[in-house]
């Protein structure tokens, strides 16, 4: 009998023990991100062998940990839609430095952006042209390109840059073209590039564009959930929060006729023309300061060039003489360098060989709507 109830209680402890562990791995187990970024081996030769995204390449449903993201105001890129993500190692996040000001992100993050048309002809379907990753090193920022098969299966480490003829219906069923740039390492750095002092000397680093509190400031359709992008960033543990103020300073849509047209077209010039044309930028040597806060503060006409006189007039038109003249965009030369495709001649220099007719209109309307020169 003794040895029968000993049985009994050796099966009992068993299974409590075996019901205990499995109730400890349930309350323990965390689902682990599959993206690797091995500082070492990066950039690598395949795009899926980061393992940002799960299933099909081309869904671009992003893996656990990489988070979705849209600034307010698009940078215009002929035409491409965009989809960006953002992936930082666990237990490490972003800091606020300014509402302007790049979220500084920690080491081994990476910032991926794909570039993609729809209604691609002639088969009227997505076509995926170029995603674009940014990772952080201690070194600083370096480039990927990585450039689509034909079978939209695989993309390919590329930093020569090419060149891809792309026919498409676009959303006003008007057929368009483009001979698409993909860009080269060196074409990205004309953009991404600003000056900073070390140890007393300058130099030349590479940094992100579109990633500023003032750009995220606003809802986003997470599909789960809406919410601001900031705040979002901060229930992933991807943004500090203690020193992000309580008040930003926010561009807005610049597509949104609601809004005020100085600040749509302040909006317009900040994501598309500030990242040259600022302090310590590609074109810092031009009188034009064109970010959202340079153009917000008290001598913000004379920072978007109004009444400002052109420099280098080269053999444009004599009347071309002011950047911006009030209520004459065909004096105005800044109006003349975004409406034409002169590769001379256009801006910006790069990202762009198609004219954006729509931006190109808000800049009309705000030239339009400027008293004149004293």
């Amino acid at each position: 009998m003794i040895k029968k109830y000993s049985i009994y209680a050796f099966i009992i402890s068993i299974s409590i023990l075996i019901y205990a562990c499995s109730e400890d791995n349930d309350d323990s187990y965390a689902p682990v991100s599959p993206v690797t970024v091995d500082l070492t081996q990066v950039p690598y030769p395949k795009l899926s062998d980061y393992k940002f995204f799960e299933g099909d390449l081309k869904n671009q449903i992003p893996s656990l940990d990489v988070i979705p993201y849209e600034p307010a105001s698009i940078l215009f890129s002929d035409y491409a839609h965009k989809k960006r993500f953002v992936w930082m190692p666990k237990g490490t996040q972003g800091t606020y430095q300014g509402d302007d000001q790049i979220i500084n992100l920690p080491e081994g993050a990476a910032i991926i952006k794909t570039f993609y048309y729809d209604n691609v002809l002639p088969s009227n379907t997505r076509k995926i042209i170029e995603t674009r990753i940014m990772i952080k090193k201690s070194t600083g920022w370096i480039f990927a390109e990585y450039v689509w098969n034909d079978e939209q299966t695989e993309a390919y480490l590329d930093l020569a840059g090419s060149y891809q003829d792309i026919n498409w219906i676009d959303e006003n069923n008007v057929t368009k073209s483009v001979n698409y740039r993909v860009p080269s390492e060196v074409q990205c750095i004309v953009c991404h590039k600003e000056k900073e002092v070390i140890n007393n000397q300058e130099v030349t680093v590479y940094t992100p564009i579109g990633i500023k509190p003032q750009n995220l400031n606003f809802n986003y359709n997470y599909g789960t959930t809406t919410k601001n992008q900031l705040t979002y960033w901060m229930e992933k543990g991807y943004l500090e929060n203690s020193t992000l103020p309580s008040e930003i300073n926010t561009v807005v849509d610049y597509n949104d006729t609601s809004k005020p047209i100085s600040a749509r077209v302040r909006s317009y010039f900040d994501i598309n023309c500030a990242h040259c044309h600022k302090e310590k930028g590609h074109c810092d040597y031009r009188p034009l300061r064109l970010s959202f806060s340079d153009t917000g503060s008290s001598n913000g006409l004379t920072n978007m060039g109004v009444c400002v006189p052109t420099q280098d007039m080269q053999d444009f038109d004599p009347e071309l003489d002011k950047l911006i003249t009030p209520r004459r965009t065909d004096k105005s030369m800044l109006f003349h360098r975004v409406n034409t495709t002169n590769e001379a001649f256009r801006m910006p220099l790069h990202g762009r060989t198609l004219i954006h007719t729509e931006g190109v209109a808000i800049i009309e309307e705000w030239i339009n709507s400027l008293d004149d020169c004293r």
